[in-house]
């Protein structure tokens, strides 16, 4: 039987050894993890499953952790995305919450820290899904005339 804890993540960032690692200790932990190293990537990914939760690096070459969180929420606002990065600045934090960044943490994350994290994030998507679900079936008891 599944854990219900068990939150599929998307891990993004342009530094193989890093997901590699963190991939390695998150799903010891139980998490379902999918690491990709671009932003392109990640895009792709995200058009064809579903994930809880999104881990994406700020800085990388090609589309950056912004436009990447941007075209992520675009194609599945329900994913919690947590940035990363390791130039924290006042205002890369506030551009990613106002493109929807759940949460914002500097590197070297804490393995802890990220994983409190992610069990908010999870939650919070859960609390969103089940709220989207009850407002149909209202709409849907409105339309019928039962």
């Amino acid at each position: 039987m599944e854990d219900s804890w068990a939150a599929k993540i998307l891990l993004v960032d342009d530094e193989e050894e890093f997901i590699d690692l963190m991939s390695q200790r998150l799903e010891t932990r139980g998490l379902k993890v999918v690491a990709v190293s671009c932003g392109e990537a990640a895009v792709t990914t995200v058009a064809d499953q579903s994930f809880d939760v999104a881990v994406v690096d700020l800085a990388m070459p090609g589309i950056d952790g912004i436009e990447t969180l941007k075209q992520i929420k675009e194609a599945r606002p329900d994913i919690q995305v947590i940035m990363l990065t390791g130039q924290a600045t006042v205002k890369s934090g506030i551009e990613a919450m106002k493109h929807g960044a759940t949460d914002f943490l500097e590197k070297p994350v804490d393995l802890n820290v990220l994983m409190d994290k992610i069990w908010v994030a999870k939650k919070e998507r859960m609390r969103s899904l089940e709220k989207k679900s009850n407002d149909e079936m209202k709409n849907i008891m409105k339309s019928k005339s039962w």
